[in-house]
C-alpha cells in the first residue's frame, strides 16, 4: 500500500508541477495528457476539459471514490439503463490489483483515464442517450441540444463522492421524465409481484353486466395495474387496493369505468367492452411495457433539453398536439398523422408563417398512387374534387384532352374552399420533408382512437383557436377568422417564429403520473429496444 501511495504522489506532482502555459512540456510529461492523446479525437476534449477543471490532479486515487461511483450507478436503472453495463465491478478490482502490484505511474494513469471514461460515458447517456438516434431511427430529424455539463461540477461529484447529484443534473429538467421514471418504478414493482395474470382467450366478448370467472380475472388484471379499486391478495402492496372487494364475477359498473379508462389510455374504442383488441392489449405482459417505458425513457432523453418557453409539441403516436407556455401547456388538441407507409417525420423546426385559404396542389406521390387511379375509373373526380388541370409552367389545360393512361408532368391543383383538403389554415414550418398542420373538411375522422390516415401532414381539430394563440402570443396584429372570411388566399407571418417539435413517443406520462400506452403504429419500438439491450463498449 506504501508503495501505490508513494506513485500516486509522484502522479499528483508530476500533475500539479507542470508549468503553465507549456502545453507541449505537459504532454510530454504527464502520463493523463499521454494517454489521453492516446484516445479517439472525439473523446479528448470532454477528458482535458475535466482533468484541467482539477488542475490536472488525479480523480481516483481511493478506493471509496469508486465504491460509491459503484453503488450510485445501481440507481441508473430507475432511468432504464442497465447499470452492469458500466461495469464498476471491473473497476473497484482493477484499482486493488494496481494496489497490490504497485503500479505504475503510467498503468495508473490509463486507470484513472479509464474511470473518468465510464464516470462521463454515464451522464453522456443521462443527459443525451445512450444511442445515437440516427443509427437507430432514420425516421428520427430532431437535433439533440443538451447543453454540455460543467467540467468543474463532475469534478466536485467525484471529490465529494456526490454521483447522485450529477446524474440528477445530467437528466432532463422536464415533468414527463420524471413521471416515466415514476411509472418506471411502478411497473417494475409489479414485475416484482409476479405481473398480472393473462385473461383466457375465449371468443366471447365481456360485455357490462355479464357474469363469468374471467370477470374476476379481468378485475385482478386492472387492479395491478391500479386502474380499479378491488381487494386482492397482499392488497396493501397494489396502487389501487380498497377493503371491500364488489362480486367478483359479476362486470359491474365501477369495473365497466375501469375498463373504459383502460380502453381510453390504450387508444382503443372506449365501449366497456372487452373484445379481441381490448383483450389483446390487457394481456401485453408487464414485462414488454417495461421496456415501452425504457425505450420512450430514451426517447425522452434526445428530446427534452434546451426547450423554449413556448413551443408547440406534436405526439404523433399520441395523434395529440399541445401548446406550451412558460406557464405549462394551456392548449391541447386532436390530431390526425401519416400512415404507417407514409409516415410522419420527427423534427424540430419553427413555424414561420400561414396560409389562409390555401389552394392546394397534389403532391407527386398522392397524384400517381391515389388521385390518377380515381380519375381514370372516373374523369368526374376532378369537377367534385374542385381540381384544376394544369401544364408544367401552370398553364391551364383541357381535361378531355389529357392522356390519363400517361398524363406526363401535369399538375392538378384544388381551389380554395370549405372542401380543400387543406381546410381553411395552412400553419407552415421549415423542414426537408415539405410537411405542415393544417385544417381538413374530413372532421369525423378526430372522433376515432387511432387516427393515422394522412399522407404525413398533421391535421389539427380546432384549428383556427390554435393559429389565433400563434398570432396572439407573437405579437402578430391578425385576426384569423377574418382572414378566413375574406375568402382570399394569402400568406401571413407570424412576427416572430415559434418552435415546433414533432416527435414519437409510445408511452405518455400524464400529470397525475397515470402510464398511457399507445400502438407502435410505425414500428419504430423493436430497434430501439434491441440496441438498447447491447452491451455497451466502453
Amino acid at each position: 500500500m506504501q508503495g501505490i501511495v508513494a506513485i500516486l504522489a509522484v502522479t499528483a506532482l508530476m500533475l500539479s508541477g507542470v508549468v503553465a502555459g507549456d502545453d507541449r512540456h505537459m504532454a510530454a510529461q504527464d502520463p493523463l495528457q499521454v494517454e489521453i492523446a492516446r484516445l479517439a479525437a472525439d473523446e479528448q476534449a470532454p477528458l482535458r476539459d475535466f482533468y484541467a477543471a482539477r488542475a490536472h490532479r488525479p480523480a481516483w486515487v481511493e478506493r471509496r471514490k469508486l465504491a460509491a461511483f459503484a453503488e450510485s450507478l445501481q440507481t441508473l436503472e430507475g432511468d432504464g439503463l442497465d447499470p452492469g453495463d458500466y461495469r464498476a465491478d471491473r473497476l473497484v478490482a482493477e484499482h486493488r490489483r494496481l494496489e497490490e502490484a504497485g503500479a505504475a505511474v503510467e498503468a495508473r494513469a490509463r486507470f484513472d483515464l479509464q474511470a473518468t471514461r465510464v464516470l462521463l460515458a454515464a451522464l453522456h447517456h443521462l443527459q443525451r442517450g445512450r444511442l445515437d438516434p440516427r443509427e437507430v431511427d432514420p425516421d428520427w430529424e430532431v437535433p439533440i441540444e443538451a447543453p454540455p455539463l460543467d467540467p468543474a461540477m463532475i469534478s466536485r461529484a467525484v471529490d465529494g463522492q456526490r454521483f447522485e447529484q450529477a446524474f440528477a443534473e445530467a437528466r432532463p429538467d422536464f415533468a414527463p421524465y420524471e413521471r416515466l421514471r415514476s411509472g418506471l418504478a411502478r411497473y417494475r414493482n409489479i414485475q416484482r409481484l409476479g405481473g398480472w395474470p393473462p385473461l383466457p382467450d375465449q371468443p366471447r366478448v365481456l360485455r357490462p353486466g355479464d357474469e363469468d370467472e374471467a370477470v374476476a380475472m379481468l378485475r385482478e388484471r386492472l387492479a395491478m395495474e391500479g386502474a380499479l379499486e378491488v381487494m386482492v391478495a397482499d392488497a396493501g402492496t397494489l396502487p389501487g387496493a380498497a377493503l371491500e372487494a364488489p362480486p367478483a364475477n359479476r362486470y359491474d359498473a365501477p369495473l365497466e369505468a375501469a375498463v373504459r379508462r383502460f380502453q381510453r389510455r390504450h387508444l382503443l374504442e372506449v365501449d366497456g367492452i372487452v373484445g379481441p383488441q381490448t383483450r389483446a392489449a390487457l394481456n401485453v405482459p408487464v414485462e414488454a411495457r417495461i421496456d415501452q417505458i425504457r425505450v420512450n425513457l430514451e426517447r425522452a432523453r434526445w428530446l427534452l433539453h434546451g426547450l423554449p418557453e413556448a413551443f408547440v409539441l406534436v405526439d404523433i403516436a399520441g395523434y395529440q398536439i399541445s401548446y406550451f407556455r412558460p406557464s405549462g401547456e394551456i392548449w391541447r388538441s386532436r390530431i390526425v398523422v401519416g400512415r404507417p407507409y407514409r409516415r410522419t417525420p420527427s423534427l424540430r423546426s419553427e413555424i414561420t408563417h400561414m396560409t389562409v385559404n390555401p389552394t392546394w396542389t397534389v403532391p407527386p406521390t398522392i397524384l400517381r398512387e391515389d388521385v390518377l387511379p380515381r380519375v381514370r375509373r372516373d374523369i368526374g373526380y376532378l369537377w367534385r374534387e374542385r381540381l384544376q388541370v394544369l401544364s408544367p409552367s401552370g398553364r391551364p389545360l383541357d381535361p378531355w384532352e389529357v392522356d390519363w393512361q400517361n398524363p406526363g408532368n401535369i399538375m392538378l391543383r384544388q381551389a380554395a374552399g370549405p372542401r380543400n383538403a387543406l381546410g381553411q389554415v395552412v400553419i407552415r414550418f421549415p423542414n426537408d420533408h415539405l410537411v405542415y398542420l393544417h385544417d381538413t373538411p374530413a372532421q369525423g375522422l378526430f372522433a376515432r382512437e387511432q387516427r393515422a390516415f394522412s399522407s404525413g401532414c398533421i391535421r389539427v381539430q380546432g384549428v383556427l383557436e390554435f393559429a389565433q394563440l400563434l398570432f396572439d402570443d407573437t405579437g402578430s396584429d391578425q385576426d384569423v377568422r377574418s382572414l378566413v372570411a375574406s375568402g382570399e388566399t394569402r400568406n401571413v407571418s407570424l412576427a416572430s417564429r415559434m418552435p415546433v417539435i414533432l416527435h414519437y413517443w409510445t408511452v405518455h406520462a400524464d400529470e397525475d403520473g397515470e402510464l398511457a400506452f399507445r400502438p407502435d403504429i410505425y414500428e419504430r419500438d423493436g430497434a430501439l429496444l434491441r440496441a438498447l439491450d447491447r452491451p455497451l463498449a466502453l
